[in-house]
C-alpha cells in the first residue's frame, strides 16, 4: 500500500512516518520545499533511505495533486500550529490549515483516494464546558490557530457526506515527546530548567491540559486509519488524564533534579477570551471500537522526553520566546 504523510518533516509527522516504514508501508513524504533540500526530523532517520522524498507546498493545489497520485491512503498532517503566532498571521493560517486541507481532499475527490486522515486539535473544542471532552463537545475558535482547524474539519466532513470520500477526522489532545519544539510547553519548561535557570519564565500555570506521548498518539492515528467505521467520524486521541502547568513544572523539575521559580511573563499570556484553561479527553470512542492502548504515562513520557531535550540542548534556544 502506498502511504502520503503531509508535514512528514515534522515532530509527529516524523514518528508517524517512521511508525510506517516500520509496519511495511510504502511511504511517500511531502516536506515543505526549500532550496537546501531539508527535511526536517527525517534528515537522519535510519529509515530515510526506506522513504520516498517529494518536495512541495501544502498550500500549492499542484504540488498536492503531484503527490497523491497512485496514492492509496494519506495522513494529512501539514499545519501551521502555534498559538501565539496565529495573533500575528491569521491569514497565514487560512492559507495553510484550510486551504492545504481543500488542496488534500479535492485531489483525492479526482484521485479517488482510498483513505483518508485528516489532522485535528483539541484545541478545537475550546475551554471544556464539560468533562471529559467526547467529540460532541461544541467547537469554539479561541484563537485564529483553532478556527482555522475547525474549518478544515468541516470542509472535510462536508467532503464525505457530498461525495462520499473515506475520511477520518483524528483529535489529538496535547502531545509531546522527542523533537518538539519549545513553542510547547513540555519542552519549553525543560529547556529552561535543564540550562540551569532557577527562575523560568511562563504563561498561565493554572491551565489544565490532557497530555499524551508521541509513539502513543502515532499509534492511535494507525488504529483509527485501518478501521472503516470512523469514516466521516472525529476521533479524540488522549490519555483521559489531566495535569496542571504547575504541577507539570514541578514534575519536570524533579526530574531533571533542580528546584526553581516561576516568573509570569505577560507576553506568553493569551487574551482572556482566547485562553483554553482546561482540556479533559474522553477517549472512549476511541478505546471502544479499536485496539489502541497507551504503553506511557506521564512519568516514563517525561523522563523519555527530558532526556532528550537534554542530549540535544543546542538545538533550543532556551533565552528566547518562541511563538
Amino acid at each position: 500500500m502506498k502511504v502520503l504523510v503531509t508535514g512528514a518533516a515534522g515532530f509527529l509527522g516524523s514518528h508517524l512516518t517512521e511508525k510506517l516504514v516500520e509496519l511495511g508501508k510504502d511511504v511517500r513524504a511531502l516536506v515543505h520545499y526549500d532550496s537546501n533540500n531539508n527535511w526536517g526530523w527525517l534528515e537522519n532517520s535510519k529509515y530515510k533511505d526506506n522513504i520516498e522524498f517529494v518536495v512541495g507546498d501544502i498550500r500549492d493545489f499542484d504540488s498536492v495533486f503531484s503527490a497523491m497520485h497512485d496514492v492509496d491512503e494519506v495522513y494529512h498532517l501539514a499545519a501551521l500550529i502555534g498559538i501565539p503566532y496565529s495573533y500575528l498571521s491569521p491569514l497565514a493560517y487560512v492559507k495553510t490549515n484550510i486551504e492545504g486541507t481543500y488542496n488534500i481532499i479535492q485531489s483525492a475527490k479526482i484521485l479517488n483516494t482510498k483513505n483518508i486522515i485528516i489532522t485535528s486539535t483539541s484545541e478545537t473544542y475550546g475551554s471544556a464546558q464539560y468533562v471529559p471532552m467526547d467529540e460532541k463537545h461544541p467547537k469554539v475558535g479561541q484563537s485564529p490557530y483553532s478556527a482555522t482547524k475547525i474549518g478544515a474539519d468541516n470542509l472535510a466532513l462536508s467532503y464525505n457526506k457530498s461525495f462520499g470520500l473515506p475520511i477520518k477526522i483524528v483529535r489529538p489532545f496535547n502531545i509531546y515527546g522527542p523533537r518538539q519544539s519549545a513553542r510547547a510547553i513540555i519542552p519549553t519548561i525543560s529547556i529552561q530548567i535543564l540550562n540551569g535557570i532557577e527562575k523560568i519564565k511562563l504563561g498561565n500555570l493554572n491551565a489544565k491540559r490532557d497530555l499524551t506521548f508521541v509513539k502513543d498518539t502515532v499509534q492511535g492515528f494507525i488504529e483509527i486509519a485501518k478501521n472503516d467505521k470512523f469514516n466521516g467520524e472525529s476521533i479524540n486521541i488522549g490519555m483521559q488524564e489531566e495535569i496542571s502547568v504547575k504541577d507539570l513544572v514541578n514534575k519536570i523539575s524533579k526530574i531533571a533534579n533542580k528546584k526553581v521559580e516561576v516568573e509570569i511573563d505577560n507576553q506568553r499570556v493569551r487574551p482572556d477570551k482566547s485562553e483554553v484553561d482546561r482540556l479533559l479527553c474522553d477517549n472512549s470512542k476511541l478505546v471502544k471500537n479499536s485496539n489502541w492502548k497507551p504503553i506511557y504515562n506521564i512519568d516514563t513520557g517525561l523522563k523519555e522526553t527530558i532526556n532528550w531535550i537534554d542530549q540535544n540542548k543546542n538545538l533550543f534556544k532556551h533565552n528566547i520566546y518562541n511563538k
